[in-house]
């Protein structure tokens, strides 16, 4: 009984994992919605993608390039895309700070770094670097948004998010993230009346 029972739980986490999965490529089709949703599916609970042979060969071949040139930006940033992709958190850590020694103000690895930091379950040094990108690119609703997502989901503070959220309004008024923000906020301004 406990084989057959175990048999369905791994039934039902694998259809799960399949219409989250669907669904998170339907939606992507739209306007680079993947983009500002990947938040929402990179916790540090999601298992790490595998990774192909030939993208472990790349990777090698980007590991030599940053150990003759350390200062290789675009090898930094490949090397972090690829295990940010793969959900390879401290990876992407190690290659984004390297990338971001050299070129500190690039506001959408600086917001990747943030959410690789969330992945691994921390939350106020991934705020950090949302807040970061907010102070030097005031135009940036990304790294806004996302801050929001965390002090939402992560940090059960709904203050902070709504803040948050509506500086992320004032730089992105429009568009599938502004729907869902403002449909956020107004169930959470429902709740607290």
């Amino acid at each position: 009984m406990k084989k057959k029972s175990a048999m369905i739980f791994i039934a039902i986490a694998f259809a799960t994992g399949f219409i989250i999965g669907a669904a998170v490529a339907i939606l992507s089709r739209k306007n680079g919605f993947e983009k500002s949703m990947t938040i929402f599916f990179t916790k540090s609970h999601i298992a790490k993608e595998p990774i192909s042979i030939e993208l472990m060969e790349k990777i090698e071949d980007l590991k030599e390039t940053v150990r003759q040139n350390p200062n290789h930006l675009s090898a930094w940033l490949k090397l972090g895309n690829i295990y940010f992709d793969h959900n390879r958190y401290r990876e992407a850590i190690d290659a984004y700070s390297q990338y971001l020694a050299i070129k500190p103000e690039d506001p959408d690895v600086r917001t990747r770094m943030g959410t690789m930091l969330r992945g691994l379950g921390d939350f106020d040094g991934a705020i950090e670097e949302f807040r970061k990108v907010a102070q030097s690119d005031p135009k940036h609703g990304d790294s806004r948004f996302q801050m929001g997502v965390v002090f939402l989901q992560d940090k059960s503070d709904a203050k902070e998010a709504m803040e948050a959220w509506r500086e992320f309004l004032q730089v992105e008024p429009k568009g599938h993230r502004a729907d869902w923000v403002r449909a956020e906020m107004k169930k959470l301004e429902g709740m607290n009346p």
